[in-house]
């Protein structure tokens, strides 16, 4: 029974040695294979020919399959039919291609397998995240109170920002320690700010921290997508004539459809005149730290109470990894807790850390080194110089856009998305037409697998919309997709106009 065991775990044995080499082989060789292969983002597979096919696969056996026979399985039914998001035609969502040395790190992360939670687990992986949380949060600007801790991204990180400035504020206005005694009766009236331009988590986040989503108060925004610092103003007045609480206001650094930055530094006095926590959530955004020329677009970051920062965004590290950080360490005693088994209260009297002590997570991913090892090997010179060449391309191609008749673009991009829908000939007037026309494209392109591209919604209207993450992209490429755009377009659009209710294009 041992003998059969240990191939199939790292030791010292030549059967396992010879097997880990084995699989790894195979499955790097298959993933170079399919990637040369692969000339387009998607293969155009149906969801129910993917879901068959998975059916075929999951067969599990009693007494194992061949290697080969697996990985065959895995090539023609999964990597096949998986979004390849290194291509540079793949530009719908806040989905990184992510970089080599994060790939190569994620090889070192699962076979070491660090339980992130106490030292004892993760003895050297403790103290490289430590270090690393350290790095940005002098880059952020930070004083030496700062602290942080790795998260699975931009959900987790604002959650945490939200449960801290909620505690906080139980604490400050109402004498309540929740985490001993709950929520007080007066909960109620607590209120948090933020732009209606920011991400859905702050409502998810309000709802499952038992103020509900109507405690989130939506500001209204400038044409820049930025949020009114009047209306904020006006709301926080507003609010207190009702007696209720305003707490805590989130900023945005990075819209998720338009990229945009609040005004930071606006925000953070006007958080400091009302005792508002400022939370920011730069989970897009926060990238900028190491651009060239657009380092800027961030000042005053240091002022915030909180900050989230994705690194599996605009950092181009596989999922999952982001990070929270707080101004003051003092804050993380609100979701301290001291198990005896994991983390005794007299670990922290020997100097010990344990990680745990500062997440809502127990056990957590050694995600820190994937940051490290790409920074080691990379530099920041040209990690900054892939960021600020994607947002030139973004620039650029709006103003490709822009000179057609047959676009109408939305915004100018601050970061990398650009937001445009095609205008119909003789239909541009024709509100429901302009949208079904744009749906259809968006829908037609996946389904062709040549480009991926995101639809959304603004003042009613359907948008079409490009995340340019990639620093691989160019604007030929970026030429050739607006012109088969125009051309698909045009064809939908003929085909639509002769119908006069629902229709199908087919190509």
């Amino acid at each position: 029974m041992k003998n059969k065991v240990q191939q199939w775990f790292l030791n010292s044995s030549e059967e396992s040695q010879k097997s880990f080499m084995e699989l790894m082989d195979k499955t790097v060789k298959l993933l170079i294979e399919e990637n040369y292969r692969a000339t387009n983002p998607y293969s155009g597979a149906t969801r129910k020919d993917i879901e068959a096919k998975v059916k075929e696969i999951t067969n599990i056996t009693a007494g194992g399959q061949e290697t080969d026979a697996v990985m065959n399985e895995i090539k023609k039914t999964v990597v096949r039919n998986s979004l390849w998001i290194s291509n540079p035609s793949a530009m719908a969502h806040l989905h990184c291609p992510p970089l080599l040395p994060s790939i190569a790190a994620e090889v070192l992360i699962s076979t070491l397998n660090q339980s992130m939670d106490s030292w004892d687990q993760s003895p050297s992986a403790t103290y490289v995240e430590e270090e690393v949380l350290q790095y940005f949060i002098h880059k952020i600007g930070y004083g030496e109170n700062a602290d942080g801790v790795f998260t699975s991204g931009g959900t987790q990180s604002n959650y945490m920002g939200l449960l801290l400035a909620r505690n906080h504020a139980c604490q400050r206005h109402f004498s309540i320690n929740v985490g001993e005694h709950g929520l007080p009766a007066n909960a109620g009236r607590l209120r948090i700010l933020c732009s209606e331009h920011a991400h859905f988590t702050v409502q998810q986040s309000a709802a499952q921290l038992g103020l509900g989503i109507n405690s989130v108060v939506k500001v209204r925004s400038t044409e820049n997508h930025q949020i009114c610092l009047k209306d904020a103003q006006k709301k926080v007045a507003e609010l207190h004539e009702q007696d209720l609480i305003p707490f805590m206001i989130v900023a945005t650094a990075g819209t998720t459809d338009f990229g945009s930055i609040d005004y930071l530094t606006e925000l953070a006095k006007m958080a400091h005149d009302n005792h508002l926590w400022l939370h920011v959530d730069a989970a897009y955004g926060g990238a900028l730290l190491f651009s060239h020329q657009y380092r800027d677009l961030l000042h005053d970051l240091s002022e915030a109470d909180s900050i989230t920062i994705d690194f599996h965004k605009l950092y181009y590290q596989s999922i999952s990894c982001g990070a929270f950080f707080v101004k003051d360490r003092k804050y993380f005693h609100h979701i301290a807790f001291h198990a005896d088994y994991l983390n005794p209260e007299e670990d922290r009297k020997d100097g010990i850390i344990n990680l745990v002590e500062k997440s809502v997570q127990t056990t957590k991913r050694f995600d820190a080194l994937k940051v490290l090892m790409t920074f080691k090997l990379i530099g920041t010179d040209v990690f900054g110089e892939m960021i600020d060449s994607t947002i030139q391309l973004a620039k650029d191609t709006a103003e490709l856009l822009q000179c057609s008749s047959q676009f109408e673009v939305l915004n100018e991009p601050v970061i990398n998305a650009v937001l445009f829908r095609y205008l119909p000939d003789r239909h541009a007037e024709n509100q429901l037409f302009v949208d079904e026309v744009n749906l259809e494209l968006q829908r037609y392109f996946y389904e062709s697998g040549k480009l991926i591209m995101a639809k959304t919604r603004q003042n009613g209207k359907v948008y079409l919309k490009f995340t340019m993450l990639n620093p691989l992209n160019t604007l030929r490429n970026m030429e050739i997709q607006i012109e088969n755009i125009k051309k698909i377009g045009d064809i939908i659009t003929e085909k639509k106009g002769e119908r006069s209710n629902e229709y199908s294009v087919h190509f």
